[in-house]
């Protein structure tokens, strides 16, 4: 069964001025540990699909179903990660992982001891009674997975977690990210405009038009480099070939 299927989704923002679709027709599905990548032009709707996956926005036309049921905003299947950590500057990194855990009322001991050893695995270990003002922002962006991994989320969104910042320790906590979502199973979804971070880390690429955002194209990502860690497959001589195919299919979208 398909872990989260997106069934003809349409939405338009209305002003007092205007109806702007942002979406038109949408239709995906997602198997269970698969990593998947949304490409298109800047507003295309691909953060607006994220928002609608995650319960944010009710979309005008269409439905989400996870694992067969629709999706609704009490369930709590859905760990969403941003560019910007949120972590919040007066709690400790311990309290900042855990904070997900407190909000859904699980006092579980042995999951908020799971998020702790979470940190030892990302690299963190001993920052846990330090202040977010004190890590580096590779390092907070570590902390924001960990405290998004703490609720077994069934599926993660990713909101271009990486471009924020700088390059080495972007390609660094790629891989990362990439090892600790197999090593779980876990689903994911990222949004970037970054085309070789989208070849390097997914399994399958969603192309998206420009505004309304539709899907053009599906591409599915060989086997070379989607067994191989980002930062391998960044290397791989399947990986520039993909990079071009991508890469016009991007200008064609802006052409037309």
């Amino acid at each position: 069964m398909n872990v989260l299927a997106v069934e003809q989704i349409s939405h338009t923002y209305f002003t007092k001025q205007a109806a702007v679709t942002a979406l038109e027709h949408v239709s995906l599905t997602i198997e269970k540990g698969e990593f998947i990548s949304f490409l298109g032009p800047s507003g295309c709707g691909k953060t607006t699909l994220l928002s609608i996956i995650a319960g944010l926005i009710q979309p005008t036309r269409g439905r989400i179903l996870v694992e067969g049921k629709e999706m609704n905003t009490k369930q709590k299947v859905i760990g969403y990660m941003l560019q910007q950590d949120y972590l919040f500057p007066w709690k400790t990194i311990e309290e900042n992982v855990t904070i997900g855990l407190n909000i859904m009322g699980i006092n579980d001991y042995a999951k908020k001891e799971k998020a702790l050893a979470l940190l030892t695995e990302m690299g963190l270990s001993g920052v846990e009674k330090q202040y977010p003002y004190q890590l580096s922002g590779g390092m907070r962006q570590r902390a924001a997975l960990v405290r998004t991994l703490a609720t077994d989320p069934k599926i993660l969104l990713l909101d271009e977690p990486f471009s924020a910042l700088d390059y080495q320790t972007k390609l660094k906590l790629e891989d990362l990210v990439w090892k600790t979502l197999k090593q779980y199973n876990k689903t994911a979804l990222l949004v970037t405009h970054d085309i070789g971070e989208a070849i390097a880390m997914s399994d399958r690429i969603f192309i998206f038009s420009a505004k309304p955002g539709r899907i053009v194209r599906t591409i599915n990502v060989p086997e070379t480099l989607r067994t191989h860690p980002p930062f391998a497959a960044r290397q791989h001589v399947d990986f520039s070939s993909l990079f071009q195919v991508i890469w016009k299919e991007l200008e064609n979208i802006e052409q037309a």
